[in-house]
Protein backbone atom coordinates (compact mmCIF):
# COMPACT_ATOMS: atom_id res chain seq x y z
CA UNK A 1 0.00 0.00 0.00
CA UNK A 2 1.79 3.43 -0.73
CA UNK A 3 -0.14 5.41 2.01
CA UNK A 4 2.10 5.98 4.24
CA UNK A 5 0.77 5.75 8.54
CA UNK A 6 0.55 9.81 9.05
CA UNK A 7 -1.62 9.91 6.22
CA UNK A 8 -4.11 6.87 6.61
CA UNK A 9 -4.05 7.90 10.35
CA UNK A 10 -4.52 11.86 9.89
CA UNK A 11 -6.99 10.51 7.59
CA UNK A 12 -9.12 8.22 9.36
CA UNK A 13 -9.55 10.84 12.65
CA UNK A 14 -10.94 13.29 9.80
CA UNK A 15 -13.74 11.01 8.62
CA UNK A 16 -14.41 10.14 12.56
CA UNK A 17 -14.17 13.82 13.24
CA UNK A 18 -17.11 14.16 10.22
CA UNK A 19 -18.87 11.86 11.73
CA UNK A 20 -19.08 12.91 15.38
CA UNK A 21 -20.93 15.65 14.15
CA UNK A 22 -24.14 14.22 12.39
CA UNK A 23 -26.35 11.93 13.29
CA UNK A 24 -25.23 8.59 13.61
CA UNK A 25 -28.53 6.98 12.77
CA UNK A 26 -28.18 8.37 8.90
CA UNK A 27 -26.64 6.06 6.42
CA UNK A 28 -23.83 9.07 5.48
CA UNK A 29 -22.67 8.84 9.02
CA UNK A 30 -22.31 5.26 8.97
CA UNK A 31 -20.33 5.50 5.49
CA UNK A 32 -17.71 7.89 7.21
CA UNK A 33 -17.09 5.37 9.97
CA UNK A 34 -17.06 2.37 7.92
CA UNK A 35 -14.52 4.48 5.98
CA UNK A 36 -12.25 5.51 9.18
CA UNK A 37 -12.63 2.31 10.22
CA UNK A 38 -10.66 0.85 7.43
CA UNK A 39 -7.96 3.38 7.65
CA UNK A 40 -7.35 3.30 11.34
CA UNK A 41 -7.14 -0.27 11.10
CA UNK A 42 -4.73 -0.35 8.70
CA UNK A 43 -3.06 2.06 10.29
CA UNK A 44 -3.06 -0.34 13.89
CA UNK A 45 -1.50 -3.37 11.50
CA UNK A 46 0.70 -1.19 10.20
CA UNK A 47 2.31 0.33 13.61
CA UNK A 48 2.49 -3.20 14.83
CA UNK A 49 4.71 -4.44 11.69
CA UNK A 50 6.89 -0.85 12.25
CA UNK A 51 7.19 -2.15 16.19
CA UNK A 52 7.42 1.07 17.23
CA UNK A 53 6.48 0.99 20.84
CA UNK A 54 8.43 -1.65 22.88
CA UNK A 55 7.58 -3.01 25.99
CA UNK A 56 11.71 -3.01 26.79
CA UNK A 57 11.44 1.31 26.44
CA UNK A 58 10.60 3.97 28.64
CA UNK A 59 8.18 6.99 27.59
CA UNK A 60 11.68 9.16 27.02
CA UNK A 61 12.72 6.77 24.59
CA UNK A 62 9.49 7.04 22.12
CA UNK A 63 10.10 10.22 19.91
CA UNK A 64 7.93 12.60 20.30
CA UNK A 65 6.37 11.40 15.95
CA UNK A 66 6.03 8.22 16.81
CA UNK A 67 4.43 9.26 20.57
CA UNK A 68 0.73 10.31 18.60
CA UNK A 69 0.52 6.25 17.26
CA UNK A 70 0.17 5.04 20.90
CA UNK A 71 -3.79 6.76 20.18
CA UNK A 72 -4.52 4.77 17.42
CA UNK A 73 -6.00 1.89 19.57
CA UNK A 74 -8.21 4.70 21.38
CA UNK A 75 -9.62 5.72 18.19
CA UNK A 76 -10.23 2.46 16.72
CA UNK A 77 -12.53 0.95 19.45
CA UNK A 78 -14.16 4.98 19.26
CA UNK A 79 -14.63 3.86 15.66
CA UNK A 80 -15.99 0.35 16.04
CA UNK A 81 -18.16 1.83 19.34
CA UNK A 82 -20.24 4.51 17.35
CA UNK A 83 -20.39 1.42 14.02
CA UNK A 84 -23.98 0.61 13.68
CA UNK A 85 -25.55 -2.41 14.09
CA UNK A 86 -28.81 -3.72 13.69
CA UNK A 87 -28.09 -8.05 14.19
CA UNK A 88 -27.28 -8.66 18.11
CA UNK A 89 -24.14 -10.74 17.46
CA UNK A 90 -22.71 -8.16 15.36
CA UNK A 91 -23.41 -5.81 17.95
CA UNK A 92 -21.37 -8.04 20.34
CA UNK A 93 -18.70 -8.45 18.39
CA UNK A 94 -18.23 -4.71 17.93
CA UNK A 95 -18.45 -4.37 21.63
CA UNK A 96 -15.75 -6.80 22.43
CA UNK A 97 -13.53 -5.37 19.65
CA UNK A 98 -14.01 -2.31 21.35
CA UNK A 99 -13.18 -2.82 24.73
CA UNK A 100 -10.26 -5.32 23.46
CA UNK A 101 -8.67 -2.00 21.86
CA UNK A 102 -9.66 0.35 24.75
CA UNK A 103 -7.65 -2.29 27.36
CA UNK A 104 -4.61 -1.87 24.85
CA UNK A 105 -4.78 1.97 24.89
CA UNK A 106 -5.14 2.26 28.71
CA UNK A 107 -2.32 -0.56 29.51
CA UNK A 108 0.08 1.28 26.92
CA UNK A 109 -0.42 4.46 28.80
CA UNK A 110 0.09 2.90 32.27
CA UNK A 111 3.22 0.99 31.06
CA UNK A 112 4.79 3.97 29.98
CA UNK A 113 3.50 5.88 33.22
CA UNK A 114 2.08 8.52 31.14
CA UNK A 115 -1.10 8.96 33.84
CA UNK A 116 0.38 10.05 37.44
CA UNK A 117 -1.03 7.68 40.14
CA UNK A 118 -3.36 9.96 41.31
CA UNK A 119 -5.48 10.26 38.55
CA UNK A 120 -5.52 6.36 37.51
CA UNK A 121 -6.85 6.14 40.99
CA UNK A 122 -9.70 8.82 39.77
CA UNK A 123 -10.52 7.05 36.16
CA UNK A 124 -10.71 3.66 37.78
CA UNK A 125 -13.60 4.65 40.50
CA UNK A 126 -16.88 3.95 38.56
CA UNK A 127 -19.29 7.05 39.96
CA UNK A 128 -22.29 4.60 39.09
CA UNK A 129 -21.43 2.22 41.64
CA UNK A 130 -21.12 4.29 44.66
CA UNK A 131 -24.34 4.21 46.64
CA UNK A 132 -24.64 7.49 48.24
CA UNK A 133 -25.96 10.54 46.29
CA UNK A 134 -23.94 13.09 47.74
CA UNK A 135 -20.34 10.35 46.85
CA UNK A 136 -21.23 9.36 43.87
CA UNK A 137 -21.67 13.29 42.90
CA UNK A 138 -18.66 14.45 44.28
CA UNK A 139 -17.09 11.89 42.20
CA UNK A 140 -18.28 12.89 39.32
CA UNK A 141 -17.05 16.71 40.30
CA UNK A 142 -13.87 15.83 40.67
CA UNK A 143 -13.65 13.45 37.46
CA UNK A 144 -15.19 16.41 35.34
CA UNK A 145 -13.18 19.08 36.89
CA UNK A 146 -9.83 16.91 36.14
CA UNK A 147 -10.68 16.43 32.62
CA UNK A 148 -11.25 20.58 32.19
CA UNK A 149 -8.06 20.96 34.24
CA UNK A 150 -5.90 19.02 31.00
CA UNK A 151 -7.93 20.50 28.34
CA UNK A 152 -7.27 23.90 29.57
CA UNK A 153 -3.32 22.91 29.62
CA UNK A 154 -3.67 21.44 26.36
CA UNK A 155 -5.32 24.70 24.71
CA UNK A 156 -2.62 26.78 26.71
CA UNK A 157 0.16 24.78 24.95
CA UNK A 158 -1.45 25.31 21.65
CA UNK A 159 -1.97 28.78 21.80
CA UNK A 160 1.29 29.27 23.65
CA UNK A 161 2.88 27.95 20.87
CA UNK A 162 1.99 26.86 17.04
CA UNK A 163 -1.59 27.69 16.72
CA UNK A 164 -4.68 29.05 18.27
CA UNK A 165 -7.78 26.46 19.43
CA UNK A 166 -11.00 26.52 18.31
CA UNK A 167 -13.85 25.47 20.67
CA UNK A 168 -15.79 23.63 18.38
CA UNK A 169 -13.04 20.96 17.40
CA UNK A 170 -13.19 17.64 18.77
CA UNK A 171 -10.57 15.10 20.17
CA UNK A 172 -10.09 13.62 16.81
CA UNK A 173 -9.27 17.04 15.49
CA UNK A 174 -6.70 17.80 18.33
CA UNK A 175 -5.00 14.08 17.66
CA UNK A 176 -4.99 15.03 14.33
CA UNK A 177 -3.28 18.55 15.24
CA UNK A 178 -0.47 17.02 16.69
CA UNK A 179 0.48 14.34 13.72
CA UNK A 180 4.05 15.52 11.87
CA UNK A 181 3.40 17.13 9.07
CA UNK A 182 4.68 15.27 6.05
CA UNK A 183 8.23 16.27 5.23
CA UNK A 184 9.21 17.98 8.07
CA UNK A 185 12.51 18.46 9.54
CA UNK A 186 13.75 19.71 13.26
CA UNK A 187 17.23 20.75 13.02
CA UNK A 188 17.00 24.85 14.35
CA UNK A 189 15.57 25.69 17.48
CA UNK A 190 12.39 26.66 16.78
CA UNK A 191 11.32 23.72 15.25
CA UNK A 192 13.22 21.86 18.24
CA UNK A 193 10.51 24.56 20.45
CA UNK A 194 7.89 23.13 18.68
CA UNK A 195 8.05 19.81 19.28
CA UNK A 196 8.42 19.99 22.73
CA UNK A 197 5.44 21.84 22.85
CA UNK A 198 3.76 18.93 20.61
CA UNK A 199 5.23 16.47 23.14
CA UNK A 200 3.67 17.91 25.78
CA UNK A 201 0.57 18.57 24.33
CA UNK A 202 0.41 15.10 23.12
CA UNK A 203 1.13 13.45 26.90
CA UNK A 204 -1.65 15.65 28.32
CA UNK A 205 -4.42 15.20 25.57
CA UNK A 206 -3.05 10.90 26.25
CA UNK A 207 -4.29 11.28 29.87
CA UNK A 208 -7.69 12.97 28.78
CA UNK A 209 -8.43 10.59 26.69
CA UNK A 210 -7.20 7.89 29.50
CA UNK A 211 -10.32 9.17 31.61
CA UNK A 212 -12.74 8.98 28.86
CA UNK A 213 -11.33 5.22 28.17
CA UNK A 214 -12.08 4.18 31.27
CA UNK A 215 -15.61 5.79 31.32
CA UNK A 216 -16.35 3.90 27.95
CA UNK A 217 -15.33 1.02 29.35
CA UNK A 218 -17.66 1.12 32.42
CA UNK A 219 -20.74 1.36 29.31
CA UNK A 220 -19.40 -1.13 27.21
CA UNK A 221 -19.82 -3.50 30.55
CA UNK A 222 -23.08 -2.41 31.04
CA UNK A 223 -24.56 -3.09 27.31
CA UNK A 224 -22.27 -6.58 27.41
CA UNK A 225 -24.36 -7.46 30.46
CA UNK A 226 -27.51 -6.86 28.63
CA UNK A 227 -26.70 -8.45 25.39
CA UNK A 228 -25.21 -11.65 26.94
CA UNK A 229 -28.15 -12.02 29.09
CA UNK A 230 -30.74 -11.28 25.91
CA UNK A 231 -33.10 -13.51 25.00
CA UNK A 232 -32.16 -14.69 21.06
CA UNK A 233 -34.56 -12.99 18.58
CA UNK A 234 -37.80 -14.33 17.08
CA UNK A 235 -36.11 -14.80 13.71
CA UNK A 236 -33.40 -17.33 14.53
CA UNK A 237 -35.69 -19.81 16.59
CA UNK A 238 -37.12 -22.71 14.43
CA UNK A 239 -40.05 -22.41 13.02
CA UNK A 240 -42.32 -25.31 14.82
CA UNK A 241 -40.42 -23.53 18.16
CA UNK A 242 -42.14 -20.15 16.82
CA UNK A 243 -45.27 -21.42 15.95
CA UNK A 244 -45.36 -23.89 19.50
CA UNK A 245 -44.53 -20.26 21.39
CA UNK A 246 -47.55 -18.46 19.50
CA UNK A 247 -49.74 -21.36 20.16
CA UNK A 248 -48.66 -21.04 23.91
CA UNK A 249 -49.48 -17.04 24.23
CA UNK A 250 -53.12 -17.83 23.93
CA UNK A 251 -53.49 -21.38 24.72
CA UNK A 252 -53.97 -22.57 28.11
CA UNK A 253 -54.71 -26.49 27.58
CA UNK A 254 -53.02 -28.33 25.01
CA UNK A 255 -54.24 -31.55 23.52
CA UNK A 256 -51.55 -34.19 23.71
CA UNK A 257 -53.17 -37.55 23.96
CA UNK A 258 -50.09 -39.63 24.55
CA UNK A 259 -49.27 -38.47 28.07
CA UNK A 260 -51.30 -40.26 31.39
CA UNK A 261 -53.51 -38.34 33.34
CA UNK A 262 -51.02 -38.99 36.32
CA UNK A 263 -47.91 -37.18 35.06
CA UNK A 264 -47.05 -33.54 36.08
CA UNK A 265 -49.13 -30.75 34.41
CA UNK A 266 -46.28 -28.45 33.48
CA UNK A 267 -43.27 -28.95 31.80
CA UNK A 268 -39.84 -27.07 32.75
CA UNK A 269 -40.38 -24.00 31.44
CA UNK A 270 -44.04 -23.39 32.71
CA UNK A 271 -46.06 -24.83 29.56
CA UNK A 272 -49.32 -26.87 30.25
CA UNK A 273 -48.68 -31.05 29.23
CA UNK A 274 -52.42 -31.96 29.66
CA UNK A 275 -55.93 -30.48 30.14
CA UNK A 276 -56.56 -29.40 33.76
CA UNK A 277 -59.31 -27.65 35.52
CA UNK A 278 -58.89 -24.56 37.31
CA UNK A 279 -61.97 -24.09 39.02
CA UNK A 280 -63.81 -27.32 41.22
CA UNK A 281 -66.07 -29.76 39.52
CA UNK A 282 -69.13 -29.48 41.74
CA UNK A 283 -72.07 -26.90 40.58
CA UNK A 284 -72.29 -25.39 44.29
CA UNK A 285 -68.89 -24.71 44.42
CA UNK A 286 -69.10 -23.37 41.24
CA UNK A 287 -71.82 -20.92 42.04
CA UNK A 288 -70.48 -20.13 45.57
CA UNK A 289 -67.23 -19.00 44.06
CA UNK A 290 -69.08 -16.97 41.38
CA UNK A 291 -70.99 -15.13 44.03
CA UNK A 292 -67.65 -14.40 45.53
CA UNK A 293 -66.21 -12.96 41.91
CA UNK A 294 -68.86 -9.72 42.22
CA UNK A 295 -68.84 -8.00 45.55
CA UNK A 296 -67.01 -5.21 47.72
CA UNK A 297 -63.24 -4.91 47.40
CA UNK A 298 -63.70 -4.23 51.40
CA UNK A 299 -65.20 -5.78 54.16
CA UNK A 300 -68.67 -4.59 54.64
CA UNK A 301 -70.36 -3.73 57.99
CA UNK A 302 -72.71 -6.51 59.54
CA UNK A 303 -75.11 -4.01 61.63
CA UNK A 304 -76.01 -0.95 62.39
CA UNK A 305 -74.65 2.12 64.22
CA UNK A 306 -77.50 1.96 66.66
CA UNK A 307 -77.54 -1.85 66.76
CA UNK A 308 -73.89 -1.55 67.76
CA UNK A 309 -74.87 1.34 70.57
CA UNK A 310 -77.52 -0.96 71.97
CA UNK A 311 -75.14 -3.84 72.41
CA UNK A 312 -72.67 -1.81 74.05
CA UNK A 313 -74.60 -0.41 76.43
CA UNK A 314 -76.39 -4.14 77.70
CA UNK A 315 -72.80 -4.39 78.29
CA UNK A 316 -71.86 -1.57 80.35
CA UNK A 317 -69.57 0.00 78.28
CA UNK A 318 -71.03 3.11 78.21
CA UNK A 319 -71.24 5.94 80.55
CA UNK A 320 -74.71 7.82 81.09
CA UNK A 321 -74.79 10.86 82.36
CA UNK A 322 -72.96 14.26 83.14
CA UNK A 323 -73.10 17.31 81.23
CA UNK A 324 -74.75 20.83 82.02
CA UNK A 325 -77.52 18.50 84.41
CA UNK A 326 -74.51 16.85 86.33
CA UNK A 327 -73.39 20.62 87.24
CA UNK A 328 -76.83 21.38 88.74
CA UNK A 329 -77.20 18.47 90.50
CA UNK A 330 -75.99 18.41 94.43
CA UNK A 331 -73.24 16.22 95.43
CA UNK A 332 -73.35 13.54 97.60
CA UNK A 333 -72.19 15.41 100.40
CA UNK A 334 -75.00 18.12 99.71
CA UNK A 335 -77.64 15.81 99.25
CA UNK A 336 -77.15 14.12 102.66
CA UNK A 337 -77.08 17.62 104.53
CA UNK A 338 -80.20 18.68 102.85
CA UNK A 339 -81.50 15.32 103.91
CA UNK A 340 -80.91 15.55 107.54
CA UNK A 341 -82.50 19.20 108.01
CA UNK A 342 -85.48 17.34 107.33
CA UNK A 343 -86.81 17.37 111.06
CA UNK A 344 -89.68 15.33 111.91
CA UNK A 345 -89.26 13.02 109.43
CA UNK A 346 -87.78 9.48 109.50
CA UNK A 347 -85.85 9.89 106.61
CA UNK A 348 -84.33 12.97 108.40
CA UNK A 349 -83.68 11.34 111.13
CA UNK A 350 -81.92 8.58 109.50
CA UNK A 351 -79.84 11.13 107.64
CA UNK A 352 -78.93 13.18 110.49
CA UNK A 353 -77.32 10.03 112.05
CA UNK A 354 -75.84 9.19 109.02
CA UNK A 355 -73.85 12.90 108.81
CA UNK A 356 -72.93 12.56 112.70
CA UNK A 357 -71.62 9.44 112.03
CA UNK A 358 -69.47 10.65 109.10
CA UNK A 359 -68.58 13.81 110.95
CA UNK A 360 -67.26 11.97 114.00
CA UNK A 361 -65.10 9.76 111.88
CA UNK A 362 -63.58 12.60 110.41
CA UNK A 363 -63.03 13.71 113.87
CA UNK A 364 -60.73 10.91 115.20
CA UNK A 365 -59.36 10.49 111.53
CA UNK A 366 -57.99 14.37 112.03
CA UNK A 367 -57.24 14.12 115.71
CA UNK A 368 -54.63 11.11 114.83
CA UNK A 369 -53.44 12.67 111.52
CA UNK A 370 -52.58 16.16 112.41
CA UNK A 371 -52.27 18.65 109.44
CA UNK A 372 -48.84 18.45 107.93
CA UNK A 373 -48.17 15.35 109.52
CA UNK A 374 -46.92 13.32 107.14
CA UNK A 375 -45.21 16.21 105.09
CA UNK A 376 -41.69 16.19 106.35
CA UNK A 377 -39.97 17.27 103.04
CA UNK A 378 -40.35 21.16 103.90
CA UNK A 379 -39.10 21.30 107.27
CA UNK A 380 -37.07 23.50 108.30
Amino acid sequence: MTDNLPILFRRGLSSLSKASELPSIESSTQNLIESALLDLRVARRRVLDLSLFSPNETLDDISTKDLAYLLVPFTVAEAENRARATDRDVRLARLLEAERNYKEFVQNLERYEVVPKDEQELCRKNASLIADASRRREMKIKQYKAEKDIRNKIEAVQQRNWRSSSGSESDFDLISSLLPPSGAATGDDEDLDVEDASREATLLLMRLLYSQAYAQLDHLADELHLLKNALPPESSRPDSETRRAGEMDWKLDMPQPQLGRGGPLLDPEGRPLQPFTILPSSAAQRARLHAQVFQADHRLPSMTIDEYLEIERQRGNIITGGGAAALEKPTSKEQLMIDSEQDGTALGEEKAEERRKKDEEWARYTDVNPRGAGNTMNRG
